[in-house]
């Protein structure tokens, strides 16, 4: 604000004040090659290196997600895979588990039903071998008894 004021000041004294604003000399054709010449470097040093990096950064970016998609779709697909296979072993086990129990049990069913023979096969052999003591029991103690009359007998006629 200053300076505005000096230069007022100084155009109304009738002094010409060169280095205004709008001054058309040969400073600026000079200007504007300085501008071209600053867009231009700017331009290949710094511009271009920039839009480079930036380039091959949303590539690596773009590259990483489809790498990364794809790998997702593959991992859901492995995933899908596995829990399938594991449902089908879950399964299987369960059968196998199923099979085992029916054949233990027909396993024990038997061991039952031999046991069980046995138990009979036993009973019947120590039924057998009473009535053989039985009957030779009976006999023995027929034999007694016909010896014991015969002398009640004796004794009794004898007297």
């Amino acid at each position: 604000m200053n300076n505005l004021t000096i230069l007022l000041a100084l155009e109304e004294v009738g002094e010409k004040v060169e280095g205004g604003l709008f001054d058309f000399n040969a400073t600026l054709p000079l200007m504007s090659l300085q501008f071209l010449a600053l867009t231009f470097i700017l331009n290949f040093i710094f511009y271009k290196p920039v839009g480079n990096t930036l380039d091959e950064r949303d590539e690596y970016i773009r590259n990483s997600l489809t790498t990364a998609s794809a790998s997702l779709l593959k991992a859901n697909e492995l995933t899908r895979k596995y829990e399938q296979e594991l449902a089908e072993a879950r399964k299987k086990a369960q059968e196998i588990i199923k099979n085992s129990q029916q054949e233990a049990q027909q396993i024990v069913s038997v061991k039952i039903k031999d046991a069980q023979q046995q138990a009979e096969n036993l009973i019947s052999d120590a039924y057998s071998q009473l009535n053989i003591q039985k009957e030779q029991a009976l006999k023995s103690l027929e034999t007694k008894i016909d010896v014991l009359s015969d002398q009640i007998k004796l004794k009794l006629l004898g007297n």
